[in-house]
């Protein structure tokens, strides 16, 4: 028998879908934190707390394509 060698893929080759923090639709909103941290948000809930968002985001990202909405 013989052993063939597999390797995982590095993470950022794999797509994860991520889901609103707030109601569990798919997210389409990335937003990150000063902290580092980040919250997920589906277009709804996105436009809902867009404001606000603004205020505290580091960063604003489209989920779709990784598109940077602020900097």
């Amino acid at each position: 028998m013989t052993q063939t060698l597999t390797t995982t893929p590095p993470a950022d080759d794999l797509v994860v879908p991520f889901h609103c923090d707030r109601c569990g639709a798919l997210a389409k909103v990335r937003v990150v934190l000063a902290s580092g941290s980040d919250l997920v948000f589906c277009g709804h809930h996105a436009r809902e707390y867009e404001g606000k968002l603004r205020d505290i985001a580091a960063d604003i990202i489209e989920t779709d394509g990784e598109q940077r909405v602020t900097s």
